[in-house]
């Protein structure tokens, strides 16, 4: 599905939610500034996601480490929203706070940028205890649940299992988790990480018939986007991927003046007036 193009908050609401329920799968690119989701409009995406990692790489800070602050992301996804008419869903890693009441906050406070969306994760940002225990977790998404059906529009709530990114690839848990976390009132599941086409038929299976966000990019997975539509995944995400794309792309070219004295990476490039064309 090719993008569509709204005006008010409801309007793009509305259209992302229809994106959810329309049969068949769709991608949903993490862009990481204004330029970036711009782009990604005008590549003809149907909608765009934020990235935590994205944006921490471009301040100079590490991801999932509480280093990005609330209103540091608030700003960055509101000038996302403003270069856009696309519904975006913002990476509210884990809602900016340890209670559910933060959460929720965090929530009403995301629906004030002209989001429609977000994700909230079960990790706590801290290296020694990764995720929260089983009841705060499903505390937590339940209070965020309440506060987005509190709206007057449908904002798309996803809830993260956080495990297979923390070394804990501990299907059973994962599953009871996503499975009350829809019980408690999120729109999508996701479980970043998943490796196998049997884990991610598992989890489509046990939380059906809510839509499931599959995470490529982060490994090489063989699966195929034929694939994982014909086993009922319903969204794609692909995290930092085009994020670390673009670095990556810088580095190369920094090391090649660095260490070679040579500029042959100009000649791949994208040229000057392409960019101009697309923001203008």
């Amino acid at each position: 599905m090719v993008g569509s193009h709204q005006s008010s908050q409801q309007e793009k609401a509305e259209y992302f939610k229809q994106l959810h329920e329309h049969k068949g799968i769709f991608i949903i690119p993490n862009a990481w500034d204004a330029g970036s989701a711009k782009i990604l409009e005008r590549l003809g995406f149907a909608a765009v996601a934020t990235t935590s990692a994205g944006l921490a790489f471009s301040l100079a800070k590490p991801d999932a480490m509480r280093a990005i602050t609330r209103e540091e992301n608030f700003a960055n996804a509101k000038s996302i929203v403003d270069a856009t008419t696309l519904p975006v869903s913002a990476d509210l890693e884990n809602g900016y706070g340890d209670d559910p009441e933060i959460c929720a906050e965090t929530i009403l406070l995301a629906a004030q940028q002209d989001l429609v969306g977000c994700t909230l994760e079960d990790a706590t940002g801290i290296s020694n205890d990764p995720i929260y225990d089983f009841d705060l977790s499903v505390k937590r998404v339940a209070a965020a649940a309440k506060a987005a059906k509190s709206l007057d529009f449908p904002f798309m709530l996803t809830a993260r299992a956080e495990n297979y990114l923390y070394g804990k690839p501990d299907l059973k848990d994962t599953i009871k988790r996503l499975e009350a976390f829809a019980a408690a009132g999120a729109d999508v599941l996701y479980a970043p990480g998943l490796k196998t086409k049997n884990e991610i038929e598992t989890i489509v299976k046990a939380v059906a018939p809510k839509p499931l966000n599959f995470l490529f990019g982060l490994t090489d997975e063989t699966i195929t986007l034929t694939e994982l539509e014909d086993i009922g995944v319903r969204r794609i995400s692909i995290g930092s991927s085009l994020a670390r794309a673009a670095y990556g792309a810088f580095i190369d070219a920094a090391k090649e003046i660095r260490d070679k004295g040579t500029f042959t990476f100009a000649k791949h490039a994208t040229s000057y007036g392409e960019l101009n064309k697309l923001f203008s």
